[in-house]
């Protein structure tokens, strides 16, 4: 009994082949050209409907909160004036909006603000935006920090990843929240003294110090394991024997291999960050007036949500598009990169 060879056109695996038929030059038949795996990757992501919408909503927050001075100009709004103050028949003599659905008009698109009277569409964009730049140093900072403690602790080894792992071990052990919270004020208080008004940018430089404190060892423990599995491949001896220096090595063989996994934490790093941020400014220990903040809308909303609802409404419905599309794009790219991690 024989068993008749499968047709080249059967595939046994829903996967997409690494090479494609083109006509040489010639144009007398065809030759097979391979990809990259980047090519894979995108090609694979963008059959990804999931991935793709949250790419391009996760694109618009980037856009509208780079272009927040240009929206402000065009809009005729600032985030810093009183309109309900200017304009007496805004807001009731219990200073909260006097018309339907917090003051939804075509002068203020979102409403107006209870108590001040500013205008919360813009709010909105200027918290956007300062949120996402401080999310992003952070971000930025923690994964520089935790790719050249984790990369030195796994190739290196011995006392040095000893005494790094032991490092790393205790600073997750401090409960992240009650040092954010407590830990805010004494990083502010050295640079200004407590007498003095706080300006803003010492306000956001504490922030990004307290946030990037505790925000890099979980990515510093995952290169640790990564390097450690990868300092034992062929290709790494190979570059040993040849008499490459560590530092060639790690740049040219061991940080390529690792990209992945960095590029797929950064994308849960980023809405970690922001979402910490309006925390502490929720909690009064972050931006405070008049600076737009996500969290600090969210404080004022908290108070007045039984007589203005649709005030936490507009920076609500955003928190939660922002960070559920940016968790989506970091399952997409995961699956782009490894599609085998899924199955």
């Amino acid at each position: 009994m024989t068993v008749s060879p499968q047709p080249a056109s059967v595939r046994t695996l829903d996967t997409e082949p690494d090479t494609e038929p083109v006509l040489n030059k010639g144009g007398q038949g065809s030759e097979l050209v391979g990809r990259s795996p980047g090519q894979l990757m995108w090609r694979r992501f963008k059959r990804d409907r999931t991935g793709m919408v949250s790419a391009v909503v996760v694109l618009m927050f980037f856009v509208v909160g780079l272009l927040a001075p240009v929206i402000s100009w065009l809009y005729g709004k600032d985030p810093y004036t009183l309109y309900g103050q200017e304009s007496l028949d805004l807001l009731d003599d219990f200073s909260f909006p006097t018309g339907k659905f917090g003051g939804m008009s075509g002068e203020h698109w979102f409403g107006i603000e209870p108590g001040l009277g500013r205008d919360i569409f813009i709010q909105l964009v200027y918290g956007i935006r300062n949120s996402l730049l401080i999310g992003l140093a952070v971000t930025a900072a923690t994964v520089v920090t935790g790719i050249l403690v984790g990369v030195t602790a796994g190739y290196m080894g011995g006392k040095t990843d000893y005494w790094l792992g032991r490092l790393i071990d205790f600073l997750l052990a401090f409960p992240s929240t009650l040092f954010f919270v407590a830990f805010m004020p004494v990083v502010v208080a050295l640079f200004v003294s407590p007498e003095d008004e706080t300006p803003t940018y010492v306000r956001v430089l504490a922030l990004f110090l307290v946030l990037w404190f505790l925000g890099w060892m979980g990515l510093a423990r995952l290169m640790r394991g990564e390097t450690l599995s990868l300092r034992e491949r062929e290709f790494i001896e190979a570059a040993k024997v040849s008499g490459a220096p560590p530092w060639r090595i790690i740049r040219k063989e061991l940080l390529p291999n690792l990209v992945t996994p960095i590029l797929v934490q950064s994308t849960y790093m980023l809405p970690a960050a922001v979402t910490a941020e309006a925390g502490l400014s929720f909690l009064g220990v972050g931006l405070l007036e008049p600076t737009p903040d996500w969290g600090r809308m969210f404080a004022l909303a908290g108070k007045v949500y039984e007589n203005d609802p649709t005030y936490m409404f507009f920076p609500g419905v955003a928190m939660v598009i922002f960070v559920v599309c940016f968790n989506l794009l970091g399952d997409s790219l995961r699956d782009a990169f490894d599609p085998k991690a899924g199955r």
